[in-house]
């Protein structure tokens, strides 16, 4: 079945923080009662995919001002179709940050992130069940340029104090990679 992969992924993920095990139920009720949880065609929510992108020596992350939502996230986006999360997630952050050498660090869940997409004047509110990996930067002379869907490509350390956001679900991120 096209979504027994994911469904594996999901299974197999521990999460670290208490929210995530909620979370996890919640993607896998999703999955196994939508069949058509890859498509943006479903309009309760969909499956989505992110990278939390490191530099090519480990020492800063990137995120994208989103010029849509006016927020600072992660790269990542829709599926569309696409049962292959892991592929997802790399094409959205090669598209996202223009920089195409990178590589997954590894092959398990980093994060997972359920939330509310509001109301907007392309589509209504809905959910994005997000899978999140983590990359790594693949040439330490690459540089990342913004494109449409940003505002801004900016490099963070991991220190949360100075993040440009205190989004729960990026900070997560953070956290997570200072106990790497």
């Amino acid at each position: 079945m096209h979504r027994d992969g994911l469904l594996n992924l999901v299974n197999t993920y521990s999460p670290v923080f208490s929210e995530e095990k909620i979370y996890r139920d919640k993607i896998l009720d999703f999955i196994q009662s939508h069949p058509d949880c890859f498509n943006r065609s479903c309009s309760y929510g969909h499956i989505t995919a992110s990278s939390f992108l490191l530099s090519y020596d480990g020492a800063s992350a990137l995120l994208m001002h989103h010029s849509k939502l006016n927020m600072w996230l992660q790269l990542g986006g829709h599926c569309d179709g696409d049962n292959d999360v892991i592929r997802v997630a790399l094409k959205e952050a090669q598209e996202e940050s223009g920089i195409m050498p990178i590589k997954l660090v590894r092959k398990s869940i980093f994060d997972i992130d359920v939330h509310l997409v509001p109301d907007n004047d392309k589509e209504h509110a809905h959910y994005h069940y997000d899978i999140r990996f983590l990359f790594r930067i693949d040439d330490e002379d690459a540089v990342a340029s913004k494109n449409s869907e940003s505002l801004e490509l900016k490099w963070f350390a991991n220190n949360i104090s100075e993040l440009p956001t205190r989004e729960r679900s990026i900070v997560r991120l953070f956290e997570k990679w200072g106990r790497l």
